[in-house]
Parts: C-alpha cells; structure tokens; sequence
C-alpha cells in the first residue's frame, strides 16, 4: 500500500509538471492555429534563468519568479519580429518556430556545455503521512499547478480580456470589425504562454537538473498532448497533458522506460486515429 501510494504522488507530480508545459502551447495552438515548436527551449530558458540566479548567489525563489516573466518578455520579442510575419502560413511558422528553438537549445549548450548543472530544491524535505514520504517540492509543483491553472481560467473565461480572445478565436474577422486588435491579442497571449512555459522550467530544474535537451522531452510530450486533447478549448489540451503525464509516468512502474515512451506514442497515436479531434472535440475555448 506505501508503495502504490508513493508511486501514485511520483505520477502526479509529474503530471502536473506536463500540465504546466501544455497549458502554454496549448493556448497558442488554439489562438493561432499553429504548433509552437520552440515551446520546449522556453521551457529551456525558464530553467537557466533560474540556474542563474543560484549561480549569482540571489534566492532560488526570487529566479522562479523571475523566468516567467523573462521567457514571456522574450516571448513577445520574438513574436512582434519574427513569428507575426508567418500566420499566414502555419505551416512555414512552425519551421520557423523550430528554427528558432534549435537557435535556443544550442545557444544554451554553449553555454552551459553538455553537462547536467544541479539546482537544489526551494523547499527541502519531505512530509511523512501514513508511514509515506511526501517530497515538499513535488507538492508544491502540484500546488501550484492547480493555482496556474484555475487562475488561468479564470482569465480566459471571467474577463475582458478572456472574452476578447475568444471572440479573436472563434471570429477574427468579425473580432477586428467589433473594434478588437486581434494582433495585439496575439502578441500577448503568444507571450501569456511563453511564461508558462517559463515557470514550467524554473520549477522542475530542481527535480531534473539543467541541460541543453531539457525542453525537448516536453515539447514532445506537450505536442501529443494538445493532439489528444484536441485544440480550439481550453480543457482539452489539460485533459491530453492529464492522460499523457499519468500514462508517461505510470508504464516505467511496469515496463522498460526506453520501451514506455514508445508506448505512449502508440497509444497516442492510436486514439487520434479514431478520434482526430481530440478528447473534447466540439467544444469551444
């Protein structure tokens, strides 16, 4: 019982660390129409921003704080310069954002070589409940992950702002004729998920080290993710990060980690097959 209950925690705190991830790309996948694939090297970023403050000697708290709002700063340089120029063509935008990522990625290994650099955990110790210990950073991570999310519902749903993008989403010709800047709303939410993108990395450095590939388990992960989820809802892509993060963390229990992470492309690919539309398909954002 002490072990599947421990097994239980270690998946969904790893759950929750792909929530984090997909919530983001899930959001422009949504608004724009196309597949960040620089999502993971934002990710990347959040974690060495934090990396560099431990190194500066600041408070690991305070760089946790900080990368959401480097990443998402970044976020909307890159969007404003670069990325804006491709909407017209998803498919060129996502060689683009590619591109950009791999920019990122090897941009971060020279400077961090190809070594794993260690960053201790915020809060150190564990919780003891039921003869079974609870890492204090791993219920953080789902903590927060709850916060992040119900905040961002909240915004996308009970505001202005949320209704303004929604109305660009489902309409933007009507939003631009209704007196909305379907461009601004871009900018900011393309940004909105890069700092989520931003926080993911800051709070799972401690649990995973950085290195410079450290985005690209989740960008993966995160892109089946949105599939299974299904895009154009804000629940869908949670769902999709729910089942892949449960599953991906679930199957080493039981299998090979090489031969669980082809699992979980099957299994995967097997549901789009059948359901192409996603876990919650007809629903609007």
């Amino acid at each position: 019982m002490e072990s599947a209950v421990a097994a239980i925690f270690e998946i969904l705190s790893f759950g929750a660390i792909i929530i984090l991830v997909v919530l983001g790309l899930g959001i422009i996948a949504s608004m724009m129409g196309i597949f960040n694939f620089a999502h993971g090297e934002f990710v990347l970023l959040g974690a060495y921003t934090v990396y560099l403050f431990y190194g500066w000697g600041l408070p690991i708290a305070l760089g946790m704080v900080a990368a959401p709002f480097v990443v998402g700063g970044l976020g909307l340089v890159l969007e404003r310069t670069i990325i804006k120029r491709f909407y017209a063509a998803p498919v060129v935008a996502m060689l683009g954002t590619y591109a950009l990522g791999v920019i990122i990625r090897e941009s971060v290994r020279g400077l961090i070589g190809g070594l794993y650099h260690a960053v201790p955990e915020p809060l150190i110790g564990s919780i003891d409940f039921a003869g079974v210990h609870f890492s204090r950073w791993r219920l953080a991570i789902i903590v927060i992950t709850i916060l992040v999310m119900i905040g961002s519902q909240m915004l996308l749903k009970r505001t202005s702002f949320g209704l303004r993008v929604r109305a660009a989403l489902e309409n933007p010709a009507l939003a631009r004729a209704s007196g909305i800047s379907t461009d601004a709303i871009y900018a900011v939410t393309f940004a909105f998920g890069a700092a989520l993108a931003g926080l993911a990395g800051a709070l799972v450095v401690p649990v995973f080290s950085l290195f410079a590939d450290l985005g690209l388990r989740f960008l993966i992960q995160g892109f089946l993710a949105v599939m299974l989820g299904g895009v154009g809802t804000f629940e869908g892509p949670v769902a999709g990060a729910g089942v892949v993060g449960v599953v991906s963390a679930a199957l080493p229990w039981a299998v090979a980690p090489v031969l669980a992470d082809v699992l979980v492309f099957v299994l995967a690919i097997i549901f789009i097959k059948f359901r192409p539309g996603g876990l919650l398909a007809g629903r609007s954002i």
